[in-house]
């Protein structure tokens, strides 16, 4: 296996960015590449917004949003499961206590 960082080419809003990442990470930067330039380009044909530097911020804002959103999701998935597995051993131990 090559860790050996390699320059990759990404293309957003029409604009070549080279940026530097390991094999094993192209393929997700690639991806984040791409979703960026989709949202990006939402953005701009919305209307809503002009000029790229605050169509990249309210990107990122919008897209910081979505994974803080994902984030407090995780956090209570997380609380939930964990309530559960307590409770599951909870009753496993009585049950392997009153047989």
């Amino acid at each position: 296996m090559n860790n050996k960082p390699q320059s990759v080419s990404l293309m957003i809003m029409g604009k070549e960015y080279r940026i530097v990442c390991d094999d094993e990470e192209q393929d997700d930067l690639i991806q984040s590449a791409m979703q960026l330039d989709v949202q990006m380009r939402k953005m701009r044909d919305s209307g809503k917004v002009n000029g790229a530097d605050r169509i990249a911020v309210m990107t990122a804002l919008n897209l910081a949003h979505e994974l803080q959103i994902v984030k407090n999701q995780n956090a209570a998935l997380k609380l939930s499961l964990s309530e559960c597995l307590a409770n599951m051993n909870h009753k496993i131990e009585n049950v392997l206590e009153n047989p």
